[in-house]
């Protein structure tokens, strides 16, 4: 698919005829992909000659000044950080980083060059074509990455060996494992804010955490986290906890821990999850706090599922909700960012058909799937730096409690994933206010409560515009406020560490840009903006009282059992 370096001799008389060869090599590429047909992509191919020509002639120049540099021991141009380190820069190395660059640039710029009419196909190629660089990097094979050689070499052998223990342990696991599964315990190092669990039923416990000033708010706040992953991203360490600083901010904490589901309960549907699940949630807080009007926070699906679940309660007279908090969250799902590329009816169809119940079989989709999935949609920075430096190198990688948690997913009931894929990713109609949810009309305008919506800039999950789109969805007051960084760093910034920063605005206008043009930037973490709002809707400060009531006891200590399972 590349040109090849041994013909530049050549490329003056035959710049038309290479260019040409590699035109139709990536199309016969793009063609063996299941996601892409011959004849829808002919005419794609038909690039004007003189602007293939051109390509090529670049390319040969940059070539020509490669081969300057090697010859007179120039620095060679390897600004990419897997060829960071210094041993790239001796010339067999050197040589090897400089034209795989090359090659990718020069693809990349053909892959623009190509007529495709429709953004989703130009996606999925530009996904492809992502994958396959990545993959072919010489820093990901040991022949090629002095690193991996020196290391070899200097630890008589044993970082292969230490590499070859981490690769199988990764197999067993059935997840690439960018934290060792011994580096953190749930309960000990993380997830240790003092509650206790004071409902359970088959699909989440309750936690009610213990309070941490003498006084709160009247008002308590019930988060929803998302269903595929652990609570504990909200409650790690002490010092990085949202939820351990939403009670030292004298605020009554709830939160759901959802059930590793098992093959016992692959039949749930995304009702069960609804009604059994968050309607459940909140009744028990209405009943524990003798509140009615509760606070309640969704971050990720977990946001999606709170607004689906209020908007049914919306749908059958109970607005009596606080206010909404939505973390880097869908509802409109236009623009889904690379996670999109995924999804198609074939794809639906077949879950539909092994794990969703329509041909009466049910399954479970492990949540190791997920997380592989999204960790290849950053190839560089989530996947191959891990084979690179567990395998080749053999080093162990360094406890970090986000990636920990990153590992530690969940698995969910076929039925309810399924009816999420459908309606969310391919269809996009929860939006639509004509879908039907635990026997009512799906409809998000019933969501009234005050809603505050936070996004994150570099969120390669939820797209930060789609995010504001989404908000727009609800009918309350509404305050947006966009974060620095990614899905996860994004939202877990505690103001102590002072890093990042965060955009304000008063107003919300229609449309995102014109909101990022009004913003304000503001230095440090979203949190103390979040908890000024949501001081404003948690009422009067009364005395702390302990987890639980007469009719929900505690039952066990947190974090409970269901997140260790």
């Amino acid at each position: 698919m590349d040109p090849n370096p041994a013909l530049s001799g050549f490329w003056s008389a035959q710049t038309p005829f290479l260019a040409h060869m590699t035109l139709q090599q990536l199309r016969l590429w793009v063609a063996a992909n299941p996601w892409f047909s011959e004849t829808d992509i002919a005419p794609w191919f038909e690039v004007p000659q003189e602007r293939l020509n051109q390509l090529q002639l670049d390319y040969q120049q940059e070539w020509s000044n490669l081969g300057l540099q090697l010859l007179t021991r120039q620095p060679l141009p390897l600004d990419d950080p897997r060829f960071a380190a210094p041993q790239w820069q001796e010339p067999l190395f050197g040589s090897m980083a400089a034209g795989y660059l090359l090659n990718s640039r020069f693809l990349l710029q053909l892959v623009e060059e190509l007529r495709i009419p429709d953004e989703r196909s130009r996606q999925r190629l530009n996904f492809l074509l992502e994958q396959a660089l990545a993959a072919i990097a010489p820093s990901n094979f040991l022949p090629s990455n002095p690193e991996a050689l020196q290391r070899m070499v200097e630890s008589g052998g044993s970082s292969l060996f230490n590499g070859m223990l981490h690769l199988l342990n990764d197999l067993k696991d059935g997840k690439l494992r960018q934290s060792s599964s011994d580096d953190f315990v749930v309960g000990r190092d993380l997830a240790t804010t003092p509650g206790a669990v004071v409902f359970e039923n088959e699909l989440f416990q309750l936690i009610h955490y213990a309070p941490q000033t003498d006084t709160q708010f009247q008002r308590p706040l019930l988060i929803v986290p998302p269903a595929i992953n652990k609570f504990y991203i909200l409650d790690l360490k002490p010092d990085n906890s949202l939820v351990r600083h939403a009670l030292e901010q004298g605020h009554s904490v709830f939160l759901m821990s959802w059930r590793n589901i098992k093959e016992s309960l692959a039949h749930k549907t995304w009702d069960d999850y609804l009604q059994h699940g968050i309607i459940t949630a909140l009744r028990t807080v209405r009943s524990i706090s003798g509140e009615r009007r509760v606070n309640c926070m969704g971050y990720c699906v977990g946001g999606t599922l709170l607004s689906c679940a209020l908007a049914v309660l919306g749908a059958r007279g109970d607005h009596e909700i606080g206010s909404v908090t939505l973390l880097t969250t869908f509802l409109d799902f236009a623009d889904t960012g690379p996670v999109g590329v995924f999804v198609d009816e074939k794809l639906v169809d077949y879950r539909e058909r092994t794990i969703g119940g329509l041909n009466g079989r049910y399954g479970i989709f492990r949540g190791e799937d997920m997380g592989n999935t999204f960790s290849q949609l950053r190839p560089n920075d989530l996947w191959w730096n891990y084979n690179v430096n567990k395998y080749l190198k053999g080093e162990k990688p360094r406890p970090f409690d986000m990636l920990f948690w990153n590992n530690d997913s969940t698995n969910l009931p076929g039925p309810m994933y399924c009816w999420y894929l459908r309606h969310t990713y391919l269809q996009n109609d929860l939006k639509s206010g004509e879908l039907e949810c635990c026997g009512v009309k799906l409809d998000f305008a019933n969501v009234q409560a005050p809603a505050y919506v936070l996004a994150a800039e570099e969120d390669h999950i939820v797209p930060w515009r789609s995010a504001y789109a989404s908000g727009a969805l609800l009918k309350g007051p509404r305050r947006f406020v966009l974060g620095a960084s990614g899905h996860i760093a994004g939202v877990i910034n505690p103001p102590a560490k002072k890093k990042r920063q965060y955009w304000t605005c008063d107003q919300v206008p229609d449309s995102a840009d014109a909101w990022r043009e009004q913003s304000t930037q503001h230095a440090g973490s979203w949190w103390g903006d979040w908890f000024a709002w949501l001081e404003q809707h948690a009422g009067e400060r009364r005395p702390a009282a302990p987890c639980g009531s007469a009719e929900y006891p505690p039952l066990e200590a947190a974090p409970g059992r269901y997140v260790t399972e």
